[in-house]
């Protein structure tokens, strides 16, 4: 995919994201990308474990009916702070 279809498709996926009035109980996952599932009688449900488009796609593309879409509830880990190294001093 070129940069530029990756970008309509995100653009597409936001806007259709705003269309949706999904309750946060209804997603799993706190990954980047979400597969948004229809359920039926307009139910969808936020499938949100990809860490990127191109894992989210074969889901969609495998017979669920949905889309792949940004994560609209990202979850920000703290960063990891690097573990200190505590030297004995020798006195000499």
């Amino acid at each position: 995919m070129t940069t530029i279809m990756r970008l309509m498709i995100a653009i597409a996926a936001a806007t259709a994201a705003m269309c949706f009035d999904v309750p946060a109980s209804r997603a799993f996952g706190d990954a980047p990308w979400c597969a948004v599932l229809e359920l039926g009688t307009g139910e969808v449900y936020w499938d949100c474990q990809y860490r990127s488009i191109e894992e989210c796609v074969p889901n969609v593309v495998a017979g669920n009916r949905g889309f792949c879409n940004v994560n609209p509830w990202p979850v920000s880990h703290p960063p990891k702070t690097a573990a200190r190294q505590h030297r004995k001093r020798h006195v000499q």
